[in-house]
């Protein structure tokens, strides 16, 4: 059954696979992105499409976001948390790198944490509701020395393991998706493994349709995507 999905970080990466395969499969698509001009002349520039600009870092965007789809649609029944950013801060920053630990929480944690608390009315009143947030790897360990982005994600799965217990008596259903290395953006400075090896944002895109068609006595919570050993 078709669902009316929004997808936060749907310009580029994985998020812009998401929104390319759900909307291949029928699925209502809200898109919140800075630039939505950049769909133009796109697979994703169709009327039953909509983008919407969305700023994650700003906590009054989610509200709009929300109250725009349901203006749209009528409701709004699962979200995909895509939208994050990347920093190699380390833990011993100096103070000119502080700013950047502050948009790591507000884009990677509190991004998610204010859309979730926007769309839960209409994820409760739907019974079926579905929460997809892509978290990382870096949300389960810690290597090497990314203090910031790992601390970030380490919170995001904190805060997934909240919205499943918040939801679940309402049939709101959660899934963290915790991939290692995808083949975007974010990694393209990675020499140790090569493109072809990595997980590809259509992997990851095959994975979250198939979380959407599956029953509420079913729906996995956390789910770990390799493409090398994690040990």
């Amino acid at each position: 059954m078709p669902r009316t999905v929004l997808i936060s970080g749907a310009s580029r990466g994985i998020g812009r696979a998401i929104a390319e395969r759900l909307q291949s499969q029928g699925h209502r698509l809200s898109l919140g992105v800075r630039r939505p001009e950049v769909f133009s002349g796109t697979s994703l520039d169709r009327p039953e499409v909509q983008l919407f600009p969305y700023e994650a870092s700003d906590p009054a965007a989610a509200q709009t976001w929300v109250e725009g789809a349901v203006a749209h649609f009528g409701s709004i029944d699962t979200v995909v948390h895509s939208a994050a950013v990347f920093s190699r801060v380390p833990l011993l920053f100096d103070e000119a790198q502080q700013p950047e630990i502050e948009q790591l929480w507000q884009v990677n944690v509190m991004g998610p944490w204010w859309l979730t608390r926007a769309a839960w009315p209409q994820l409760a009143a739907h019974g079926m509701g579905r929460l997809v947030v892509l978290v990382s790897m870096s949300g389960k360990r810690s290597k090497g020395r990314l203090a910031g982005y790992t601390a970030s994600k380490f919170a995001l799965m904190g805060l997934c393991q909240t919205m499943r217990n918040e939801g679940w008596e309402q049939g709101i259903r959660v899934t963290a998706i915790c991939p290692s290395w995808v083949n975007t953006d974010m990694a393209a400075a990675v020499q140790a493994m090569p493109a072809e090896a990595m997980t590809q944002p259509g992997d990851i895109a095959a994975i979250t349709s198939q979380l959407l068609e599956l029953p509420n006595s079913c729906v996995p919570f956390e789910l770990a995507v390799s493409c090398n050993l994690e040990v």
